[in-house]
């Protein structure tokens, strides 16, 4: 039995696993708990023979809403030092997940933000409710989604992924669809049974074929190394230290507009 503080962990005797967010009062965003549990869990689950396949879903209304807001509250007054320390845990979490030798479902039963959308992009598939609701937020506190970027960028493309880290724009299930973030939309009631048509042809597939044919997919695809992880990082180290990213977080925690922004709220 994995024991953790802001996750579950449940195997059927099937051996599919759900690995839930219980964060649900905060909408489950990834605090630094999470981020190191969600690691703990990944290894495990990947080393568990008794494991074939893993869903990742959230409790409550959302399935993951992006960064905490106490851990934002950190790192205002962390040294560069710690935030790319930080900011490197978020990145080898998502490795961790993406690199998982067992097929990785998501199960999208609501709103996914940020570190949210970088979830559901190291899935091997996704499928999500018709009112889940999606965005690459950062850019409106000021900062940049850097650390998920290579996976985002991975699942979505180079265009979708400039159109939608640059604007924040908000997209419904019909976008997610579009540019292959989400491979299903289902009302919500359908949800579970959705998930179950998704995973069922895996059961047919040799647990080991599946994944060496997941380590191949990835060695098709550009690497995302040490190096590359080291490079995000450094833009998003360097992001937190402009003007715009101290005032982008003020007016966030402030409940305000930031000062880019008309004072209409139109362009």
């Amino acid at each position: 039995m994995m024991t953790f503080e802001t996750l579950s962990v449940a195997i059927d005797r099937r051996g599919v696993a759900v690995l839930t967010l219980r964060r649900p009062a905060q909408h489950n965003a990834l605090s630094g708990l999470m981020i190191r549990e969600l690691t703990a869990a990944a290894g495990r689950l990947g080393a568990d023979k008794a494991v074939r396949i893993v869903v990742l879903t959230g409790e409550g209304e959302s399935f993951c809403a992006g960064g905490d807001l106490n851990w934002m509250k950190a790192q205002i007054a962390a040294t560069r030092e710690e935030r790319i320390a930080e900011a490197r845990q978020l990145a080898l979490m998502l490795k961790a997940l993406r690199d998982l030798p067992k097929p990785l479902i998501a199960r999208v039963n609501g709103q996914s933000y940020g570190g949210g959308v970088g979830l559901i992009s190291v899935c091997d598939a996704a499928i999500a409710g018709e009112s889940a609701r999606f965005g690459l937020t950062e850019t409106r506190l000021g900062l940049i989604p850097a650390t998920i970027s290579p996976y985002v960028a991975a699942r979505i493309g180079p265009a979708a992924f400039l159109r939608l880290a640059t604007s924040a724009r908000l997209f419904d299930t019909k976008t997610a669809i579009a540019i292959g973030l989400i491979s299903g939309v289902v009302a919500p009631e359908e949800l579970d049974a959705a998930v179950e048509r998704e995973i069922a042809p895996y059961f047919a597939a040799s647990p080991k074929a599946v994944a060496a044919s997941k380590a191949l997919a990835h060695a098709l695809a550009p690497p995302i190394d040490d190096a590359l992880i080291d490079m995000t990082l450094t833009h998003l180290a360097d992001t937190w230290e402009t003007p715009e990213a101290a005032e982008g977080i003020a007016a966030f925690l402030e409940k305000r507009k930031a000062n880019w922004v008309p004072a209409d709220g139109k362009p």
